[in-house]
């Protein structure tokens, strides 16, 4: 699946952190902030999250896009500490 991950980090040492993590997971930096692979898997996503759970704080904010995932569009934020997953399913032209 195509994942991109937005990444706000709020010092400098969580910054380094998520740049290491996310270059050692096989993904690419776009832009200034913005992180991208077309080849994750669901289980090397899931240790991706735990991963970047484990090396930032409270005032860090990470959005991760994915596509498709059964056919939906998901979204995952971590903001204060905390996971929020919103799923949005496409309409199909014509119906």
């Amino acid at each position: 699946m195509f994942v991109s991950v937005i990444v706000e980090p709020a010092g400098l040492e969580s910054a380094q952190s998520l740049t290491n993590l996310l270059t050692q997971s096989g993904f690419t930096k776009i832009q200034k902030g913005c992180w991208e692979c077309m080849k994750v898997s669901e289980s090397g996503l899931a240790q991706l999250k735990s991963n970047i759970d484990r090396v930032t704080d409270y005032y860090d904010r990470i959005r991760i896009y994915q596509f498709p995932v059964g056919g939906m569009f998901v979204i995952t934020e971590l903001s204060q500490k905390r996971w929020r997953r919103c799923q949005m399913k496409g309409s199909v032209p014509g119906k």
